[in-house]
């Protein structure tokens, strides 16, 4: 059995990317604040595909077109509308103040950023601990969809292990070569190429069923409920569910909230976020209704499969199924080494140096750094390999996660009233409920617990929306019954706004 030319244009990919890397790796300067944040001199177009690329990963290009398949395409409305505009208002309400509290006092991480703010290394370690425990998922995820995606491109020559060793070993060696510079740059260039390919694609399948009417017609015929909003799963309950955890979420994730730093000046990230929707519907729309589409084409799904290469396979040429894919390998790895430099970061910064080796030198971090970065990973593999979910489901598990850390961090950027022990309780607790909660879906020994419940007659409400309403009460309250301690200094989030 061949591989195929779809595997050697993936290959092609990777090595120009890697030469990407190897010259940012030549013009990057041995400082923490230009390996990780490229000395926060990235500009508007960088700027917006390096967070458009990171964020758009194998949830994206490859779950999202396999609910639509699957569910209807209301996924569109969740993802392409409710998420790209409310992310876009949480990008200025959170990423702005960020952005001008960074400028300022020069911090490289959230943790770093909170833990300044209120004089505890603890409370920086918590936050670097629970942003790793969430990211480790949302890795696994990216190497499930590249093992998935290679699978259904060579139609099997390349095994699923071997699909997912690719990407772990291409992200291990392009973090440690690229920094934030050479990320920027090739997500620049990935955002711009998938974003390309996924509307050439859509619009030659399109041809060749016979237009969009026939392509909707034939949709409806296998599945009339498509015709109709709502119903299966696109309850009320699941769809505000679904749109506020992934767009709070997403302000939390360590590759997107790093994100928040590195803009030149304020007018650059203005412009970024206002774009923002926009390019985000750009790509959803084509992608998602090829998934909801393929419902009625005669094609073959294997359980388990994605349903986008096949639906390319089965009507285009092999060597432009694999230019597509290698679109999707794109986002994967864009988002797999922005994840890894930044998880790197929250490593060294908020629980190497200041738990284990606060006197450590720039040389020894970095190496702590690389090695963490090849441990975590590998990791994330072997985790992979057990395939603990769908793509959705593994990816929703991480965005949850992620959204329960938003509201105590938004109450910390704009209520000066905010105490340390408000923010440690409002953190802890019900990450601590939602951990129980996931692992009881995992463990046997764990009493299985709901992630959704039936609330006015409805279905689908995740109670991790619970759980965000329990950490901005538990953040407010407590810290209306505690002091602020003598390290706090509120001063330090009092920017003005230019």
């Amino acid at each position: 059995m061949t591989v195929g030319i779809g595997f050697w244009i993936v290959v092609g990919y990777l090595i120009v990317a890697l030469l990407i890397g190897l010259v940012a790796y030549r013009v990057t300067e041995s400082t923490a604040e230009d390996y990780y944040l490229a000395n926060r001199s990235i500009g508007t177009l960088v700027l917006l595909f390096t967070t458009f690329a990171t964020l758009l990963s194998a949830f994206t290009f490859f779950g999202g077109p396999n609910l639509a398949y699957a569910a209807g395409p209301e996924w569109l409305i969740v993802m392409g509308t409710l998420d790209g505009v409310l992310f876009a208002v949480l990008w200025y309400v959170v990423g702005y103040k960020q952005w001008l509290i960074g400028d300022r006092h020069g911090y490289v991480t959230l943790g770093e950023m909170l833990g300044d703010r209120f004089g505890s290394r603890g409370l920086r370690g918590l936050v670097a601990g629970v942003s790793l425990l969430w990211l480790f998922p949302y890795v696994m995820l990216q190497q499930m969809g590249a093992g998935e995606a290679l699978v259904g491109l060579t139609d099997g020559a390349v095994p699923y292990w071997g699909g997912a060793a690719l990407v772990t070993v291409f992200m291990i060696v392009y973090v440690t070569l690229a920094g934030m510079r050479g990320v920027a740059w090739t997500d620049t260039i990935q955002g711009l190429f998938m974003l390309s390919v996924v509307w050439v694609a859509a619009v030659w399948v399109v041809s060749a069923v016979g237009g969009v009417g026939a392509a909707t017609e034939s949709m409806l015929t296998a599945r009339p409920e498509f015709g109709r909003f709502g119903g299966g799963i696109y309850t009320p309950g699941f769809i505000i569910s679904t749109a506020i955890t992934i767009a709070f979420g997403v302000t939390m994730f360590p590759q997107i909230n790093q994100r928040f730093f590195v803009a030149e000046s304020s007018t650059v990230l203005k412009r970024s976020f206002t774009l923002w929707p926009v390019l985000v519907l750009l790509l959803f729309l084509p992608a998602f209704l090829l998934g909801a589409w393929g419902a009625g084409m005669p094609i073959d799904v294997p359980e388990g499969a994605n349903v986008l290469p096949v639906v390319l396979n089965a009507y285009t040429p092999a060597w432009f199924a694999g230019l597509v894919i290698a679109g999707a390998m794109a986002a994967m790895m864009s988002s797999s080494d922005s994840m890894l430099l930044s998880g790197s970061s929250y490593f060294t910064r908020d629980l190497y140096r200041p738990f284990v080796d606060p006197d450590a030198s720039a040389r020894r971090e970095a190496w702590t750094a690389r090695i963490g970065v090849v441990v975590f990973a590998s990791l994330a593999f072997l985790a992979s390999l057990l395939r603990p979910g769908t793509l959705i489901e593994v990816g929703d598990t991480a965005f949850s996660g992620f959204a329960l850390l938003s509201l105590p961090v938004i109450c910390a950027l704009y209520w000066d009233r905010t105490t340390r022990d408000g923010m440690a309780i409002g953190i802890a607790l019900p990450q601590a409920i939602y951990l129980l909660v996931v692992l009881s879906s995992v463990l046997p020994l764990v009493p299985t617990l709901p992630r959704t419940v039936a609330v006015a007659g409805t279905g689908g409400w995740d109670v991790a929306l619970g759980l965000m309403v329990l950490s901005l009460a538990l953040t407010v309250g407590v810290s209306f019954v505690t002091a602020p301690t003598a390290r706090s200094d509120a001063s330090r989030f009092s920017v003005v706004d230019d």
